[in-house]
Order: structure tokens, then sequence, then C-alpha cells
């Protein structure tokens, strides 16, 4: 498994993460076979946020941490803050410190190496976040800090009121969700494509050294279905099958080295209950796609060129 360096940050994260959002569907032996069946394979990355499943996610995963086969220091915990119960978001200082110290009880950790404001607050100040990252940094309690599904002038903003460099901004990325990668190829074009639904996030994250991390590698749509293995898409699954034989591996591997072929120190934060099917997905971290392949891939999502 190839790791990355996490926005710069020198800490070496697996370019496939195992995400939790549900685990709480599983007991607590398949919970501990899942997370070490993920290490097993190389990855030593977890993530998960205080809003799946209500907690219940952060406490099943504490919990089958604790009784794993490796050690809590031997990997990267990740969750997320900024989702409030009742329908709406809160960058505040004292709900960040609140949201993040009740994860910790249900991870049963004392730190988390990395910390991500969940969706965008619209009432957000900077200077409030900066004085909740340096009141947890200060106690050990978080690492590193990032933010998911946010646009880059969010990120400039927040960036300059914090004194830490933001490593991560975790956004929906996969062969049936590529505008963030449309928008580039179709610069100085009339098409749909061209239309700038992200603010140059892609380049703005290479520029300024935060990794992408994809979520839902496999989806298409808003949480519509998996692509993989869907009628509904046969030119993209048989172009994966064929360059799953060539590179001698697997389809989902192929899927998720296509978004790790993207220049830059990405991540793919799969998304799975099946210790068979993450040790799939994590073959990706020693396949580098040939430059043909990938827009073959591209092309066969239904994509094109001007």
């Amino acid at each position: 498994m190839r790791n990355i360096n996490l926005g710069n940050s020198g800490l070496s994260a697996s370019a496939v993460g195992l995400g939790l959002m549900r685990i709480d569907s599983l007991d607590h032996e398949h919970a501990v076979a899942l997370i070490e069946s993920a290490h097993d394979s190389g990855i030593n990355f977890f993530d998960n946020a205080d809003i799946y499943a209500g907690g219940k996610s952060e406490e099943i995963f504490g919990a089958a941490l604790k009784d794993a086969s490796f050690n809590r220091d031997d990997v990267l915990v990740q969750t997320k803050v900024g989702i409030k119960p009742g329908k709406r978001y809160d960058f505040s200082k004292e709900y960040i410190i609140s949201a993040l110290n009740a994860s910790l009880k249900r991870l049963g950790v004392d730190y988390v190496d990395t910390l991500l404001l969940h969706r965008p607050d619209a009432l957000m100040e900077p200077d409030e976040v900066a004085e909740a990252f340096l009141q947890l940094q200060n106690e050990g309690k978080v690492r590193q800090f990032g933010v998911s599904n946010c646009n880059p002038m969010q990120v400039e903003l927040l960036q300059q009121a914090v004194p830490m460099h933001l490593v991560a901004n975790q956004l929906q990325l996969s062969l049936k969700h590529t505008g963030m990668v449309d928008f580039g190829i179709h610069t100085n074009m009339f098409d749909d494509r061209s239309v700038n639904h992200d603010g140059e996030v892609l380049e703005f994250s290479r520029l300024h050294k935060m990794t992408i991390q994809a979520w839902s590698p496999f989806q298409y749509g808003m949480f519509a279905g998996v692509f993989i293995g869907n009628e509904k898409f046969p030119k993209l699954n048989a172009k994966l099958e064929e360059l799953a034989d060539k590179y001698n591996t697997n389809v989902n591997a192929i899927a998720a080295a296509w978004i790790l072929r993207i220049p830059g120190e990405n991540q793919v934060i799969a998304g799975t209950t099946k210790a068979t099917r993450i040790a799939q997905v994590a073959a990706a971290g020693d396949i580098k796609l040939d430059g043909q392949d990938w827009y073959d891939l591209y092309f066969a999502a239904g994509n094109d060129l001007p």
C-alpha cells in the first residue's frame, strides 16, 4: 500500500482509507474483523464523523479499535464535526470543542489525528474557529485540521485566521462524479461541463498542498447507487473489467486507482462494511494507471474532451 503525506503535514497516511459511516450495522465481532482486514491490507487511516448513526459509528469503531490486534498509535483516526442536530451547521467555538470532546469519549481515545469541519457553516466566524482549533491542539486532542465539502474561497477565508495549515478537504469524487475534473478540461467552452461548480478546487488543493479525500468513490449521483456492476453503465464496467485483467487486480481497485492517478497527494475513503471488499479496494494503493487508461476510463464513464 502506497502512503501519502497527508496535506504536507508529515502524517503518513495510506492512499486508501476506511470510511466508517455504516459500521453501526455490524456487531462487535464483525467490526473488529473489518478494521483488522483493512489494517492487514495496508490501511492505516480510519475516517468517522460525529453525525454518523448519531454517534453510534464512533462508539462501535472505538470499541473495535480497543480490541484490535494493532495499537491505536499505529493508525490515524479522523473524525468530523459541525453538523448539528436540528438541521443546521455550527462552527462556533463552543460547539466545535464540545462536539470533539463528545467524539473522543465515544471513540475511547485521547486524541484524533485529524479533525475536519464537516460542511460549510454560512455563519462561520474564522477567528472563532481559530480559537477552537488552538485550544484543541494545545490540549493535545487534535494533531491536524481540515475541512470537508468546502470551496476554495471558504478554505481561504478560514486559513487566513487559523495559524495551522489545513491539511485536507473531503469531497465527493468518483468516475461518475467528475465535475472538478470536467471544469478544467472544458475551460473556455460553453457546454455544461464548463460550468464552474467547485471553484477550481482541484487546482487550488494542489497549489495549497491539501489532500483531497474522495468520498463515495464508487457512487453515482447523490447516493443514487454504485456504478460498479450496475447494468446502467455497461461501457464503464466493461472497461473496468478489461483494465482489471490488464493490471492483474479487481474492478474496485481500478476505480479507486483512477482517483489516485489524479496528480496530488490524494486519498480514497472507501466506505464499506465488508472485509473482503476493503481488501480489494486497498489494492489500488499499489497501482499507477497509464495515462491513456485513465482517459479511457473517463470516456467510458460518459465524459468527453472539447
